[in-house]
């Protein structure tokens, strides 16, 4: 349970929460961005519905029409990825920052155990002298 309370009290918890303020906002960005998305797309179909109620167009102007919405579709896909990419970046940081941290704490177990180790051999001779003398 120490060791825990140890790591905890390694990593750089000003450096993590000053950047979580940004990484809430790209996600919240990202979630309003998928609502308009989902909003956009509902009224596209509400438009295609409309479209098909009305007299047909010629083929090429529907044809344009279904090129104009998935070029808006593909665009929106592109900036949604853009933003995942940078909030998964900013995560990694945060992440690379604790396997470093817990590495370090890793090496000071080892030389507590190794220091405890060499306490313990020395207490056991100590006893042994005094026992002897």
């Amino acid at each position: 349970m120490a060791s825990w309370i140890a790591a905890l009290k390694l990593v750089p918890w000003g450096e993590v929460i000053k950047a979580t303020p940004q990484v809430m906002k790209a996600a919240q960005s990202m979630l309003k961005k998928k609502d308009a998305q989902e909003e956009a797309r509902e009224q596209a179909a509400h438009a295609q519905q409309a479209s098909h109620l009305s007299p047909p167009a010629s083929a090429s102007e529907q044809a344009l029409r279904l090129i104009q919405q998935q070029e808006e579709r593909i665009a929106q896909l592109e900036q949604s990825q853009r933003q995942s990419l940078e909030i998964i970046e900013k995560l990694a940081e945060q992440n690379a920052q604790i396997v470093t941290t817990v590495g370090a704490l890793r090496i000071g177990a080892q030389r507590l155990a190794w220091t405890c180790g060499a306490l313990g051999i020395s207490l056991v001779s100590l006893a042994v002298y005094v026992f002897r003398h």
